[in-house]
């Protein structure tokens, strides 16, 4: 097959595209966070040792359908269409499976797809609807109407299990003649957090070490940001129903009562409850990533095929004392990428080049020696990826953007740039009338980050003087990336307004 990158073997590669949902590298340990003492994720960290850890990737939008149309498009919200939850993907929109399938490749996608949209480029597919549920699911395949999910019937088991299952069948059954790529997409570990029978009382007497700004103060902060904590937000520490979402499920676990507690008492509990609840659903996740590895050694695949995991965006796991997702702090913003190929990826190595996952669309057909449109946005890395190294003319920075102003979770509309070192926001509080977004205008402001001196990110040096020229330039940088990635400012009069008045 000519245009097919040829593995070592001589055969056409393979692409097996793994994605969970909220899954944090935190929560990995190949990653080292400080989960790790506790919680071990053994079948990722095998492809970590066999392929490469990507320390530095980050999601243009950390929430999950914006980011997801990033993946499939390799472009901007503001490009795509889906800049907030409720933006269905466009069916005529630039996709990598297309591109894949059009290029030879064999294309399924089994698991979540959360795009409104039906699947499209893709040969075969069996998604749950929405958000689906952990247990007993119900799933469309392709052949089925899409929008029409009363009449289906539910499939005993639990989620992450059933999709593996799909995934094992259909791997075993595709056409033999072809490539294939095919995208398995987990539902886990996205709340309500609703582990599988069998993890139940895992962790059950484990003390699951706190991060140190579980307990942050909030006065660094600018008033932008600094108020939106309290119980209409996402705080563990005041957010009760937080804790309905993670004892909502029936099967029988233990129940949280706060009766009696003081608030120090209450987040303290409802960080253990939410940990290993969250971290049991990615217990299934993990022990499912280690079966589908094990049937791509069992059947001779494992040489030729490019395996990749990664999530649709990062988690706060009560770092800020927040959980959830949405804000550009690093929890969130980062993403888990590992990947392995034997032969042409190093085994054990890792990167900190500044990725995105707009890059992901490129460095997928990069690795099917196929083109990447023009109309995608991002660059692939995939020669990062093999040698470690980056390209010259690289990027040196990631600019991210979130649309949906205070719904859902109360977080006000922002932009930002990350580079090597710094992190500068600008909270500019209106929703320019996004999809969803309250049309409420909140305080704007700005806040910079020293990420070497300041990791966390719990020390606001915007107004620091010793900061002032860091600030000019990464504004500078910001406007430039804007305009790079025609993110005009020019249809919102109240947004460059505000920008007006706040610059300085």
């Amino acid at each position: 097959m000519t245009g097919l990158v040829l593995s070592v073997q001589g055969r056409p590669m393979n692409i097996l595209y793994i994605m969970s949902d909220d899954h944090a590298t935190n929560a990995i340990s190949a990653y080292g966070s400080h989960l790790t003492s506790v919680f071990k994720t053994p079948s990722i960290d095998r492809l970590a040792a066999e392929g490469v850890r990507m320390d530095r990737t980050y999601c243009v939008n950390a929430i999950c359908t914006p980011s997801r149309a990033s993946v499939l498009t390799g472009q901007y919200g503001h490009i795509n269409g889906v800049k907030t939850l409720r933006d269905p993907i466009p069916p005529d929109a630039v996709n990598v499976a297309a591109l894949l399938k059009k290029g030879g490749y064999q294309t399924a996608l089994i698991g979540k797809w959360h795009l409104k949209t039906e699947p499209f480029g893709f040969d075969y597919w069996k998604v749950g609807p929405g958000q689906g549920k952990y247990h007993d699911p119900i799933f469309i395949e392709k052949g089925t109407p899409y929008k029409l999910t009363k009449n289906l019937k539910t499939t005993p088991g639990y989620y992450t299990d059933l999709i593996t299952d799909y995934a094992l069948e259909w791997l075993k059954d595709r056409p033999a003649d072809k490539p294939f790529a095919l995208f398995l997409h987990h539902k886990a570990p996205h709340g309500k957090w609703e582990p599988a029978k069998r993890h139940l009382n895992f962790l059950e007497n484990v003390e699951i070490p706190e991060p140190d700004s579980l307990w942050e103060d909030y006065s660094h902060r600018s008033e932008a940001s600094r108020d939106f904590g309290t119980s209409i937000s996402h705080r563990l520490a005041d957010r009760r129903n937080m804790i309905d979402d993670v004892t909502s499920y029936k099967w029988p676990t233990a129940q949280l009562d706060m009766t009696g507690m003081t608030e120090e008492q209450k987040t303290k509990a409802a960080y253990q409850k939410y940990l290993k609840d969250y971290l049991r659903c990615v217990k299934a996740v993990d022990e499912n990533v280690g079966r589908v590895l094990d049937y791509l050694d069992e059947s001779g695949l494992t040489e030729n095929t490019l395996v990749v995991y990664t999530s649709d965006q990062g988690m706060f796991l009560g770092e800020h004392d927040y959980f959830d997702k949405r804000w550009i702090f690093e929890e969130a913003f980062r993403m888990p990428f590992i990947a392995r190929l034997p032969g042409q990826i190093p085994a054990g190595s890792s990167t900190d080049a500044l990725c995105a996952n707009i890059d992901f669309a490129p460095t997928l057909l990069r690795a099917a020696e196929l083109p990447a449109p023009d109309a995608m946005q991002g660059k692939s890395f995939f020669n990062i990826l093999n040698t470690g190294k980056q390209p010259k003319n690289w990027r040196e920075s990631v600019y991210y953007r979130y649309w949906m102003h205070l719904n859902g979770h109360h977080i006000p509309g922002h932009f930002g740039v990350r580079t090597d070192r710094y992190k500068l926001i600008f909270y500019y509080g209106l929703a320019l009338g996004a999809t969803g977004a309250v049309d409420k205008q909140t305080q704007a402001g700005w806040e910079l980050y020293d990420l070497q001196k300041d990791p966390q990110e719990v020390s606001n040096v915007y107004k620091n003087p010793e900061y002032s020229d860091i600030s000019a330039k990464l504004k500078i940088e910001l406007i430039r990336l804007k305009e790079e990635f025609g993110d005009s400012d020019k249809p919102y009069p109240d947004l460059k307004k505000v920008i007006e008045e706040s610059w300085n």
